[in-house]
């Protein structure tokens, strides 16, 4: 993956919001870095796996990979993370909506858990991914008002949404792409604003999400 190496996550608690370990940032991946199916040497671009029984993210070499894409390998403990990247220009959320989301910042991404068969919500904060209890019935109301929105992939795909200057940005990307985001912010936040640093690396990452991105 560009920039960060991921590592082993594990989901909070159902019951209270909590941190997930956030990704490695960049320049600490091992020069030998192993596939963690097979063991055999990996370089940067490689594909991830998704742990569904562990919540445990994987890297690993590219036939390992394709060997999960099938959906029901190794009875679906395993999912193969896709490079699907939408964009949806036309997605509309209300001030109330994102209130009644109970997200403290302005970038939440979210995803459905197949093992507990509901949507999640996390946001990137300085200590990891951050869990935020999601109301079912505001997020239902919400993909209900934007049927535009494509299906998403359980636990491999996510819609990774940016509330700024009173508009949200919505991107449908890789699961592992949202790691990537709470890693550099993990990485590179400073004190209680964030500092220069951290919001130029939020840019860039957008920025880079845009120009790979299509329209659904």
């Amino acid at each position: 993956m560009s920039g960060i190496g991921l590592r082993r996550f594990r989901e909070p608690p159902a019951a209270s919001p909590a941190a997930w370990p956030a990704a490695s940032p960049a320049g600490e991946r091992s020069a030998d870095e192993r596939c963690e199916m097979c063991h055999r040497l990996i370089g940067p671009p490689h594909g991830h796996l998704v742990d569904v029984q562990i919540r445990g993210l994987m890297c690993v070499c590219r036939p390992c990979y394709l060997l999960f894409i099938q959906e029901g390998t190794a009875r679906g403990r395993f999912r193969a993370v896709p490079d699907r990247y939408l964009h949806d220009p036309s997605f509309t959320l209300t001030d109330d909506q994102w209130e009644r989301l109970q997200i403290p910042v302005g970038m939440a991404f979210f995803f459905r858990n197949s093992a507990l068969d509901r949507f999640a919500a996390f946001y990137p904060s300085p200590v990891g991914a951050t869990e935020s209890l999601l109301p079912a019935d505001t997020w239902s109301e919400i993909l209900a008002a934007n049927p535009a929105v494509p299906d998403l992939e359980p636990d491999v795909e996510a819609l990774l949404l940016r509330r700024q200057d009173g508009r949200v940005d919505c991107h449908l990307v890789p699961i592992d792409a949202c790691y990537d985001l709470v890693g550099r912010v993990r990485m590179h936040w400073r004190g209680f604003a964030g500092g220069a640093e951290a919001w130029q690396e939020i840019e860039d990452f957008f920025a880079r999400l845009r120009e790979r991105s299509r329209r659904p």
